[in-house]
């Protein structure tokens, strides 16, 4: 034991500065791994990378300087992205959402006044957005109007069946995507896929206090 106390003790008087900036970046990158959330783990990752690079360059390692050198920006980026991914959600979290940007991925139909959009149990596979006019609901006496989403809780539903029927109260214009479309925007897009994560929970909310009442 004393003999490698020792040995350890002449191998660290050896050491040159960018030695110890090499056992700095080892420590960034053992600490990474006890990261539970990426926003840490990418600071960490850049830590060590600019600390790789020091110890790369001074230390006459040219394969460790290149590879962090590579990753340093990499990781920047990733930072910066993830920071704005945050962003966005925070922003839809705490105030209406406008998804007039979904629109060139829909339909236009229009409708007349009294006629029926949907009935009670057919099947959901589209969603509607409301351009012009307004819907009522039947069942849960509720009135969509411009601007509103109805039909998307058949996205989710394991029945994949129309929960209310809806009448135009007058003349309609809609815009209508699939549930495929949908569920492939609710996965490229986090903050529309939280947007309707929200709109879902608030309906089956009312409904509850509808029904309690």
């Amino acid at each position: 034991m004393e003999g490698l106390v020792r040995a350890m003790a002449m191998h660290f008087s050896e050491l040159h500065w960018y030695d110890y900036v090499g056992y700095v970046a080892s420590i960034f990158v053992a600490s990474s791994f006890y990261m539970k959330t990426i926003i840490p783990l990418r600071i960490l990752a850049i830590c060590s990378n600019v600390t790789f690079v020091i110890y790369g360059l001074f230390g006459g390692l040219p394969p460790v300087f290149l590879l962090h050198l590579f990753l340093f920006p990499l990781n920047i980026v990733r930072l910066a992205q993830m920071k704005q991914l945050i962003g966005k959600v925070r922003r839809v979290a705490t105030k209406d959402y406008s998804i007039d940007w979904l629109v060139p991925y829909m339909s236009r139909q229009t409708y007349k006044a009294e006629e029926v959009l949907f009935r009670k149990g057919d099947v959901a596979d589209r969603t509607f957005y409301i351009q012009k006019g307004s819907v009522r609901l039947l069942e849960i006496g509720k009135e969509a109007r411009r601007g509103d989403l109805i039909g998307e809780m058949g996205i989710f539903s394991p029945y994949k069946q129309r929960t209310s029927t809806a009448v135009c109260r007058e003349d309609l214009e809609v815009y209508s995507i699939t549930n495929d479309k949908m569920m492939q925007l609710y996965y490229q897009n986090p903050s529309f896929g939280l947007y309707l994560i929200q709109l879902i929970t608030k309906r089956f909310v009312e409904t509850y206090v509808r029904e309690a009442g």
